[in-house]
């Protein structure tokens, strides 16, 4: 097949081209310059399906990078991601392996991150975190290891939700609230001896 036209799309870095007078595909700037693309040249179908692979990585490899722009992400995430986006199962692996050349997929960094933003903002017991991060699909010796160098103080994490809320439970008797503020903590996640603490105190 011969390249019969080649145009500009919206999206200045990237172009459309025509095979025998009809759209064959669209293709990154950068891409294009480095395959040396022009008019009249003429293409294999071979040569035609790695062009529209390579395209189609880096059509979806900078879409990808949006996602991953907006916080870190675990690899599932991405594969998640993929799916939701019906990407080519054929082009996983090499996405990911390019996010890891840029620093944008570790699991253990991404695992640090989480536990340390929950801590800082939205602070939750181990246990919940550990489902959290389980549910991201981080393998059990990478949870393992951040909870080894990170310190989560639950008991401070219990009080001061208890003080946070205390006024749910202004109105009950003091029997009646003991009793709702063991049962919210529990619902939270929190242990029994973390929960005895917090109510004793």
């Amino acid at each position: 097949m011969k390249i019969t036209h080649i145009k500009q799309q919206k999206d200045k870095n990237r172009v459309n081209i025509y095979l025998d007078g009809k759209f064959g595909f669209g293709i990154d700037l950068e891409n294009y310059v480095k395959l040396g693309l022009r008019v009249e040249q003429e293409l294999t179908q071979e040569q035609i399906d790695e062009i529209t692979k390579k395209a189609e990585f880096q059509k979806t490899f900078e879409k990808i990078l949006h996602f991953a722009m907006v916080r870190p992400r675990a690899e599932k995430e991405y594969r998640d991601w993929m799916k939701r986006k019906k990407v080519a199962e054929n082009l996983f692996e090499e996405l990911l392996e390019k996010l890891k050349k840029f620093e944008l997929l570790d699991d253990s960094k991404f695992a640090t991150w989480w536990v340390e933003q929950r801590n800082n903002f939205r602070p939750k017991p181990v246990r919940v975190l550990k489902l959290e991060l389980r549910n991201k699909g981080l393998d059990k010796n990478i949870i393992d290891d951040v909870f080894e160098n990170t310190q989560v103080d639950e008991a401070k994490i219990a009080k001061d939700l208890l003080q946070k809320n205390q006024y749910k439970w202004n109105k009950y008797d003091t029997q009646i609230a003991k009793r709702k503020r063991i049962e919210y903590l529990g619902r939270k996640g929190f242990s029994w001896d973390v929960i005895k603490k917090a109510i004793e105190n």
